[in-house]
């Protein structure tokens, strides 16, 4: 079968950086399984199966890529999934302090290894908040996120005012 990774997240909005990881991910492993966390203490703009279909949007072109949602703790869903490996994407330092605690964590609860991979450059300053943010100033963010989540985000901004 090949090795399965998981390449976890909330994605509210997915942005390049995401695109990025994702696709270098799917390059690597045999399959690639995108989560798309639902966590109701959680405020996304976007509902779970929002951003699970702007995901598939964005990644349709690659095979072994599934995106789904899914709750509760990391580890049972990787579990669940038979994930050999969690992949994370790594901005800046920042992120690895956090990260390197939730690896070790989820290392500790199930024997769940992460792979970390540093975001390339050009998207090393982006985040999903960063995103919204600038989108709800109107910004322009069509270099930021996929043209059909430039349109999404958008469209629900423009509901909210």
């Amino acid at each position: 079968m090949g090795l399965t990774a998981l390449c976890p997240g909330t994605f509210d909005p997915v942005t390049n950086g995401h695109i990025d990881i994702i696709e270098r991910a799917a390059g690597r492993f045999d399959a690639l399984v995108v989560g798309v966390l639902d966590n109701p203490s959680k405020e996304p703009l976007f509902g779970a199966e929002e951003r699970v279909g702007m995901l598939k949007e964005a990644v349709h072109a690659l095979g072994n890529v599934e995106v789904e949602a899914f709750t509760g703790l990391l580890v049972e869903y990787a579990t669940r999934r038979a994930a050999d490996v969690v992949v994370k994407g790594l901005r800046a330092v920042t992120d690895f302090e956090y990260e390197i605690q939730m690896a070790q964590m989820n290392h500790q609860l199930a024997g769940v290894e992460t792979l970390f991979m540093t975001t390339s450059p050009q998207w090393s300053f982006l985040s999903s908040s960063l995103v919204k943010e600038v989108a709800r100033f109107g910004g322009d963010v069509s270099t930021l996120v996929p043209e059909h989540v430039a349109a999404r985000l958008a469209e629900k901004l423009r509901g909210m005012a």
